[in-house]
């Protein structure tokens, strides 16, 4: 049976390298450990098993080496492995949004600093951030295993080293508090925020989604959820969920006005909306911008804000 050819996803961010169906045989090239756990389904397209959390594993390490140059890249069992495509959308977005105040075009180099709040054990943001823009980063989490496997992959792949720091947010109920300094200068946050409000809901989350798979059959429902494919707990619960974590983001950034240009987040529920621009308004952010992301059936947006006025806006520095 012969695979079919490649079709584009439209509906990912025009820059994004992986817009097609993925090439089996350049990440199998590129890391042939990967062919174990390649199949052709019944639309004779070649694909993996997405509730197998080795082979999405394996699909990330083939990805990493041959778009983004990164030879050494792993996660411990039980923490998140990313979706590649939509991180990868979630950083384009955010260069648009730069471009809009540097007259069109986007600021590439280390002058441009993200902030990664909850980098995980992935450090997924910072890696991508980095080799399409060479932008710099700060990754912070309150989960100490997550930060020192960030620092393993960074020092296995030495082109990250003066790109990519790390710290340990050491108070579970702050954001940015111990994290930005008087000194610093943020050109934007970026977040992932817990989605779920406790472990059960978490545990159920984990569950529908390896159900939902097409690859599983309907009569091979999972009942546990499976390691190192639902999230570590940090990733995945807060209490207050969502709304809770992103709430509180929002009346700390309040704090630090002139120290980042914009605050974003992910808002994966659109019932989250309305109570995060009340916020917003509370707090009187400047500007606020909404931008809609779609990867295959799911549907998502960037909330942006900033408290720094228009003049201020125009006299930031890029470089």
């Amino acid at each position: 049976m012969t695979p079919k050819t490649n079709t584009e996803k439209t509906n990912l961010h025009p820059r994004n390298q992986h817009r097609c169906r993925y090439d089996f045989k350049l990440l199998i090239e590129n890391y042939p450990e990967l062919t174990a756990y390649v199949s052709i389904n019944e639309h004779r397209i070649e694909t993996i098993d997405f509730s197998d959390p080795e082979a999405v594993k394996s699909l990330n390490k083939g990805l990493l080496i041959s778009y983004y140059d990164i030879q050494n890249w792993d996660i411990p069992t039980n923490y998140l492995c990313p979706p590649i495509p939509g991180r990868a959308d979630y950083i384009h977005y955010i260069a648009d949004l730069l471009a809009v105040s540097n007259n069109g075009i986007i600021p590439q180099g280390n002058a441009v600093q993200g902030l990664d709040i909850g980098i995980g054990a992935n450090c997924i943001y910072p890696i991508l951030g980095n080799a399409e823009y060479g932008w710099s980063f700060v990754g912070t989490d309150i989960d100490e295993q997550a930060i020192e496997n960030c620092s393993k992959i960074i020092e296995a792949n030495p082109k990250l080293v003066d790109f990519i720091s790390l710290q340990q947010q050491t108070e579970a109920r702050f954001i940015f508090k111990n994290i930005i300094t008087p000194e610093d200068k943020f050109t934007f946050t970026i977040c992932n925020p817990p989605f779920h409000k406790s472990q059960e809901e978490a545990t159920k989350g984990s569950l529908r989604k390896v159900n939902n798979l097409e690859s599983r059959n309907l009569a091979d429902k999972a009942t546990k959820p499976v390691l190192n494919f639902g999230g570590h707990n940090a990733e995945l619960w807060c209490e207050g969920g969502e709304l809770g974590f992103i709430t509180q983001m929002i009346y700390e950034s309040a704090k630090y006005p002139l120290q980042c240009f914009w605050f974003t987040t992910l808002v994966s529920k659109q019932s989250h909306l309305s109570s995060i621009y009340k916020t917003l308004g509370k707090v009187n952010a400047v500007a606020v911008k909404t931008i809609d992301m779609a990867q295959g059936q799911k549907t998502s947006r960037i909330i942006a804000w900033t408290f720094l006025s228009e003049i201020q806006q125009k006299q930031w520095k890029f470089e």
